[in-house]
C-alpha cells in the first residue's frame, strides 16, 4: 500500500467512519453472540434444553453440566496444569527456535539464506504422514507416555516463520545491525538485545498462535498419551465426551435404576461446558495481545 493510498483512507468522511463503524459493530456482535449462546446453553437444565431449545436466557437454570465433569475434580486440575505447563513451555521454546530461524534468512548477508528459505517451503508441500510420524515418534524419539511429546512437534511452524522473517526484514533495519558490528556486538547479542525487542509485535503474534494451537491440542495426546495423568484438559474431556455418549447409547442395556440415572445425564449441556472451561484461558489472554497481534499479521502490508 503507497502513501497516496494510506493518505486517501486517513480522510475518511463521519458518515464513512459511522457506517465502517455499525459494519464492524454487527460482525463483532456475530462472533460474540455465539460465545454467549454456549455459556447460557451450559448453565441450563437439559430437560429444559430439550424442550425450549437454545436460549441467550436459560429457562432453568442449572449447574448440572458443571458438576458432571468436575465430579473428578482432581484429574480435571491435574490436566489443567498439564495444559497450563505445556502452553507455556511450549510457546516460549516455539518462540525461540522460530525466531532463531526466521532471522538468519532475514539478512541479506547470510550465504545459505536460499537454501534454508526452500528447505523451510518444503516442510510445507511434503511431510511423512501420520504412520512415519508415529513410528518416529514413538521408536525414535521415545515421545509415548512423554510429555516431551505434546511440545516437541509443534515447536516449528512454517507460517509463522515466514511472518518472522517478514517482521524482521521490514523493521529492523540493516543499518542498525551494521552499527551493532562496529560496536563489537557478536551475533546472539545483537540478536536478543537489538533484534528481539524490536520485533516484539511479530514475535508475540506467533506467541499467540503457538499458545492457542498447544492449549486447544489433544491430537497429539491421542497418539502418544495413555496414562490419564499426562493427558491435557482437551484430550481430558474428548475422553469424558466419548464415555458420556457411550453411556447414554447403552443406556437400555443397563439396569432399571442405573439407566434412569444416565438418562438424565447431561449432554448438549455438557459439550458447551467442555468448550467453556477450554476456551475461557485463551478468551482471558487474547485482549493482553491483540495490539500486538493486529500490528505483527498486517507487517509487510506499507511499502514506500
Amino acid at each position: 500500500m503507497s502513501k497516496p493510498e494510506i493518505n486517501r483512507l486517513n480522510n475518511i468522511s463521519p458518515k464513512s467512519n459511522k457506517i465502517l463503524n455499525i459494519i464492524l459493530a454487527v460482525y463483532t456482535s456475530l462472533c460474540v453472540l455465539p460465545l454467549f449462546l454456549v455459556l447460557a446453553v451450559s448453565f441450563s437444565d437439559e430437560n429444559s434444553l430439550f424442550i425450549h431449545g437454545f436460549s441467550f436466557i436459560p429457562k432453568q437454570f442449572s449447574t448440572a453440566a458443571y458438576d458432571f465433569i468436575f465430579s473428578q475434580a482432581n484429574q480435571v486440575l491435574v490436566a489443567y496444569g498439564i495444559s497450563i505447563f505445556i502452553t507455556l513451555a511450549g510457546t516460549a521454546l516455539s518462540v525461540m527456535i522460530m525466531s532463531l530461524y526466521a532471522y538468519p534468512i532475514s539478512r541479506k548477508d547470510f550465504k545459505y539464506k536460499n537454501f534454508f528459505t526452500f528447505y523451510l517451503i518444503l516442510t510445507m508441500l511434503y511431510s511423512g504422514g501420520l504412520v512415519a510420524t508415529y513410528l518416529v515418534g514413538v521408536r525414535v524419539l521415545q515421545f509415548k507416555d512423554n510429555i516431551l511429546g505434546l511440545i516437541l512437534p509443534y515447536v516449528m511452524n512454517v507460517f509463522s516463520v515466514i511472518i518472522l522473517r517478514t517482521f524482521f526484514q521490514t523493521n529492523v533495519p540493516d543499518s542498525l545491525i551494521e552499527s551493532a558490528k562496529i560496536d563489537g556486538a557478536g551475533e546472539f547479542r545483537t540478536f536478543f538485545e537489538i533484534v528481539f525487542p524490536l520485533a516484539m509485535p511479530g514475535i508475540a503474534t506467533v506467541g499467540l498462535l503457538a499458545m492457542i494451537q498447544y492449549w486447544n491440542d489433544w491430537f497429539l495426546a491421542s497418539i502418544y498419551i495413555n496414562d490419564l495423568k499426562l493427558a491435557p484438559l482437551p484430550y481430558l474431556l474428548y475422553q469424558v465426551q466419548i464415555s458420556m455418549n457411550f453411556l447414554l447409547q447403552n443406556s437400555s442395556n443397563i439396569g432399571s435404576q442405573s439407566g434412569s440415572i444416565l438418562a438424565n445425564m447431561p449432554n448438549e449441556t455438557a459439550r458447551m461446558a467442555m468448550a467453556v472451561i477450554c476456551v475461557g484461558p485463551v478468551a482471558l489472554t487474547f485482549p493482553f495481545f491483540q495490539k500486538y497481534f493486529v500490528k505483527g499479521m498486517t507487517v509487510g502490508a506499507i511499502k514506500g
